[in-house]
């Protein structure tokens, strides 16, 4: 019960104190998750990450769910998952009942101009922490960037490159596989 309580309270944190989804959250789950609790790896946690992007869903929601089933099965995962969801809902609530008396005022339109540019920071040190920690190598680096240019520059779905990215995943492993077993006989 402890260890459900844990999951709750930590994932609450997170949901309550970062803004702007999944992306914005990385960091502090990333110090929540695999420093201070080692719930996962930092490893675990991106593969997480990875699945969660993939899946449908928050990827925020998608990935306390992941590391809760990993802690204490379907009850962790209920856990941390109304654990991150719970802030959001409150916050939405309460701004839905007010924003419409308030949105007219300069300082309110200053704030989410603030918060807009914290959580452009916030998904700008993601980013920039995914691709230390995953792109090791310059086949990794050119199929990165190839992946970024198709998908910001041409429009092309994310799902496409996801697919793409597995098939060339898939074959590149053949390839590797068929070099080496040749090597061995």
């Amino acid at each position: 019960m402890k260890i459900l309580f844990s999951l709750f309270i930590n994932f609450f944190k997170i949901g309550l104190f970062t803004f702007g989804g999944g992306y914005a959250m990385l960091p502090m789950m990333s110090r929540v998750i695999a420093g201070q609790k080692k719930w996962a790896t930092e490893e675990e946690l991106l593969n997480y990450y990875a699945v969660a992007q993939c899946t449908p869903g928050i990827i925020a929601v998608n990935t306390a769910t992941f590391v809760g089933a990993k802690q204490k099965g379907v009850l962790g995962a209920v856990a941390a998952t109304l654990g991150v969801v719970f802030p959001g809902a409150v916050i939405i609530i309460i701004i839905a009942v007010f924003l419409e008396n308030f949105s007219h005022y300069e300082i309110v339109q200053n704030a989410f101009a603030g918060i807009r540019i914290a959580v452009s920071a916030l998904i700008t040190v993601s980013v920039f922490r995914l691709v230390k920690n995953t792109v090791n190598g310059i086949l990794a680096a050119t199929a990165a960037s190839a992946a970024f240019v198709l998908v910001a520059f041409l429009g092309i779905s994310p799902v496409i490159i996801a697919l793409g990215a597995i098939v060339l995943g898939v074959a590149y492993s053949l390839i590797a596989f068929s070099k080496n077993r040749g090597k061995t006989k």
